[in-house]
């Protein structure tokens, strides 16, 4: 019988210099010229050169056919810790607890932490072609050609098994997209009403055309530090409170309904000495509405079954009683590959920070941001989660 240990805290982590390289629908330029422009904006928002960083993580799915290691003859780097993080939407969070372990440790002292991603003419098929030995053998050869056929798969059985309906998900979208209006850095610049929503074209039942994340190339990227290297440094930061991951749970469901948030939250929440009640805001992994009101289940914001009621009663814009991907997420600031499940991380240390203008959350103290990724026909095999704090 093996007997699980206590997890140790991350005391003295913090996160430092959100980054956001602004996105493009399309780009002739590869994912390392935007890893470049990421890893540039770290050293210059940190105040010291890129070779100072000794620790680096990255994640995306267009960089082939180069691996971590081979990134670090391009960018003149030679960190004594490295890390590959092909996990999708949930890397971000992976990456944080990577390199928070390696700090605590004295492995590496500053950790660059990017996701980057390009968007060329053929880019998001040739991916789709290649995401993963199931697409190859089981889904992309019988016209399941991306994610919109199998999580509308996900959605449908939801509402079915749970009474959620498209109004439920559309309520999701425009609140996105009310919040997407205040981030210059989004995507998407005209107000979407609700009724635009549901008259939109059809992409996959249940889902139309603003169900949809729109594929486009960008990068975001962070620093994890201990706490006295950033105030060395003279840098803004926030604290890491708690942060879980747990990959293919729950296998015996037909078709997903919860996700691995649910095994590891009571230790999300008892890291951090905190409740759901007690977030100031929510950072939701959103490539499809039903997935973020997955998370507010399984998260403990509500039951299982009573997302589409907890939609309902909240407003969720930034200035809502529950704000909830404040940056407009990636349903309304785009989908940079893997920088997707980066965007929630840096939107959050933005709003910790105070400088998330024009859609500051007023006080915003503690915040919990999640990721989700790594889709095949009927689930997603990664889910994680992080608890963060202002510094004072």
């Amino acid at each position: 019988m093996v007997v699980s240990r206590a997890r140790q805290s991350y005391d003295g982590v913090v996160l430092a210099v959100p980054v956001t390289v602004p996105y493009q629908r399309y780009s002739i330029e590869t994912a390392h010229w935007w890893m470049g422009k990421a890893l540039r904006a770290l050293a210059e928002g940190a105040g010291i050169s890129h070779r100072d960083f000794d620790g680096f993580s990255v994640a995306s799915f267009t960089m082939g056919p180069d691996a971590a290691i081979a990134l670090t003859q391009h960018f003149g780097l030679s960190p004594r810790w490295l890390d590959h993080l092909p996990m999708g939407g949930a890397a971000g969070i992976a990456s944080i607890r990577r390199a928070a372990r390696a700090v605590q440790a004295g492995d590496a002292d500053i950790v660059a932490c990017v996701a980057a991603d390009t968007n060329q003419v053929d880019t998001f098929r040739k991916t789709l072609a290649n995401f993963s030995r199931f697409a190859q053998d089981a889904s992309y050869p019988y016209g399941a050609g991306g994610p919109n056929a199998s999580f509308a798969l996900i959605a449908r059985h939801y509402m079915d098994r749970y009474g959620a309906t498209r109004e439920d998900f559309g309520k999701l979208c425009v609140a996105q997209r009310d919040n997407a209006l205040r981030n210059p850095d989004a995507l998407m610049k005209k107000p979407l009403a609700l009724e635009q929503y549901m008259s939109a074209r059809p992409i996959a039942e249940p889902f139309h055309l603003f169900d949809c994340v729109m594929p486009c190339a960008g990068a975001e990227a962070f620093l994890v530090m201990r706490e006295e290297t950033a105030v060395s440094l003279g840098l803004p930061f926030v604290r890491l409170l708690s942060a879980i991951e747990r990959h293919n749970a729950f296998a015996e469901d037909p078709v997903q309904v919860r996700g691995g948030w649910v095994v590891d939250r009571d230790e999300l929440y008892g890291m951090a000495g905190s409740a759901p009640g007690d977030m100031d805001f929510v950072q939701t992994y959103d490539d499809y509405a039903v997935i973020s009101m997955m998370q507010f289940e399984d998260l403990g914001f509500c039951a299982k079954g009573e997302g589409p009621d907890f939609v309902r009663q909240h407003t969720l814009t930034v200035d809502g009683s529950f704000p909830h991907n404040t940056s407009g997420g990636q349903l309304s600031v785009g989908q940079a590959g893997a920088a997707g499940g980066h965007l929630g991380i840096t939107e959050a240390m933005r709003q910790l920070l105070g400088i998330a203008e024009g859609r500051q959350v007023e006080d915003a103290k503690l915040g919990l941001v999640s990721g989700f990724g790594m889709i095949n026909y009927d689930r997603g095999l990664a889910s994680a989660a992080a608890i963060l704090a202002r510094a004072s």
